[in-house]
């Protein structure tokens, strides 16, 4: 054997050893990234009343379920066909879009986008929470799965479609669309989503006065939601870090300086979201509200999730701060001015910060700022933003004709946990009880006059009262006396 071909076998084997461990590192962050799931569950489940916990979940573990199976069978077909349809000359077949499913060394990859898929549909149950009839989520899933979400898919990535630099809108600005890890093309696309379903169904009752006003309705667990936070904080390491799928270059050198780049951008946003969205709230309102505390850290995570991998640090603070500080001020313009039910403040968390951070990017870019690259991140986040407001339209026009949209004012006040499933999240406090001659029951309000129980002590807790569930009014109930 030569020296040219030893030196060539050894090469192979580099390459097939760096191949080997890039691959077992795209399952290890695909499987960290399904423990968002369980995040975005209790996040929710935290922010709705007690009798609607288990609809919440149920959602959540309906979105995963049917969803993985819709994305196999359909969705990443579609998005491999946006990318070619949308390409100067890219040569497709329809049987080619949809090779992976029968192409083992193709899972794997089918994986990591999977999960991606999964995390944008799962956004929408926050936003219309309490009030959409199961049914009618389900079917949107099964279309955003199937057709909404890919087909942004594959306009955005893969390096081919639309977006991207070979796409057709890519040669006509000059640059591609940059979204590392998907601030826009995952997260604002649920957030809008998200809020454009919000407004469809309608508020929930009792959510708005006779004149418009916000009124509060409380969430069931502040400490479920700030869990579920930190649950999805840390899912999001892998959701950043994890995009950077090459960890060993095809000659064995670690590619350490981008994970590494990745991984402190996003730990610097984290931290950047929260203490700026805790200011905002504290010089408002006086005092610190821990929902949005936590809702300014997913912020800033969303805001860097597609800059992380092109900025500098400072950037990256940079965009933490803003994402977070534009969170309870989005979330208050939603609400009052917009007069939508937003329940978990998906729009402001996942939706706005997700835009602003991705349209930041060329000013911190470590390639320099390009106008060329400005114009294409705000039109690319354009174009993101009407196909998914046009495509929910669409798709819960349709579903009406169906379905409910959302179940009835009997059945909302009654609870969806026992309407739609049968069952009682806390079936200790699901029984009904005689309190001085009334009816109460934690299972929905016996008028607007809601009737807590605590063990025994009857509070009287009307809506005006209530803590928002991401919003600093609080008021606090242990007993009887409210602070």
């Amino acid at each position: 054997m030569t020296g040219v071909e030893i030196l060539a076998l050894l090469q192979s084997d580099v390459t097939a050893i760096a191949d080997s461990i890039n691959a077992v590192w795209v399952l290890v962050v695909s499987f960290l990234i399904f423990f968002m799931q369980p995040g975005f569950a209790l996040l929710e489940a935290g922010q709705v009343r007690a009798k609607n916990a288990g609809n919440v979940v149920m959602k959540n573990m309906t979105d995963w379920s049917l969803g993985v199976l819709i994305y196999y069978a359909v969705g990443a077909g579609i998005a491999a066909l946006a990318g070619f349809l949308t390409t100067p000359g890219a040569e497709y077949t329809f049987a080619g879009a949809f090779a992976y499913i029968t192409t083992p060394t193709a899972w794997i990859g089918w994986l990591f986008g999977a999960v991606f898929a999964m995390t944008a549909a799962t956004i929408v149950s926050g936003a219309i929470a309490e009030r959409m009839s199961y049914s009618a989520y389900v079917f949107y899933v099964v279309v955003l799965v199937a057709v909404i979400y890919p087909v942004i898919q594959g306009f955005a990535w893969g390096g081919n479609g639309l977006l991207s630099s070979s796409g057709y809108l890519g040669e006509l600005i000059g640059a591609g669309y940059k979204d590392f890890a998907g601030a826009t093309v995952v997260h604002a696309l649920g957030g809008i989503a998200g809020l454009t379903a919000a407004y469809m169904v309608g508020p929930r009752a009792n959510r708005f006065d006779d004149e418009g006003n916000p009124r509060p309705i409380p969430g069931h667990s502040m400490l479920f939601a700030v869990i579920g936070t930190l649950f999805l904080a840390f899912g999001w390491y892998a959701f950043n870090i994890g995009t950077q799928a090459t960890v060993l270059t095809s000659d064995g050198v670690f590619n350490g300086a981008a994970l590494g780049r990745v991984a402190l951008n996003t730990t610097l946003a984290m931290g950047a979201g929260m203490i700026a969205s805790t200011l905002v709230t504290t010089y408002r309102e006086g005092k610190p509200d821990p929902l949005f505390g936590a809702n300014g850290l997913l912020a800033g995570l969303v805001a860097i999730t597609g800059a992380c991998a092109h900025v500098t640090w400072f950037g990256a603070i940079f965009i933490g701060v803003v994402g977070g500080a534009q969170t309870p001020l989005v979330y208050r313009w939603v609400v009052d001015s917009l007069q939508i039910d937003d329940v978990c403040g998906v729009f402001a968390v996942h939706g706005s910060a997700g835009f602003i951070g991705t349209m930041l990017i060329p000013f911190f870019d470590v390639a320099g700022f390009s106008v060329a690259q400005l114009v294409m991140q705000v039109v690319g986040s354009l174009f993101i933003g009407t196909w998914t407001v046009l495509a929910t339209m669409v798709t819960l026009l349709i579903a009406k004709q169906f379905v409910d949209l959302r179940v009835s004012d009997e059945d909302e006040l009654t609870g969806l946990d026992r309407v739609e499933h049968g069952i009682a999240a806390y079936p200790e406090f699901g029984e009904t009880e005689t309190v001085s001659g009334d009816v109460a029951t934690d299972g929905g309000p016996t008028s607007d006059e809601e009737v807590a129980t605590d063990g025994g002590t009857v509070v009287e807790m009307s809506d005006n009262a209530a803590t928002d569930p991401t919003s600093p009014a609080t008021e606090s109930v242990d007993g009887g006396d409210a602070e």
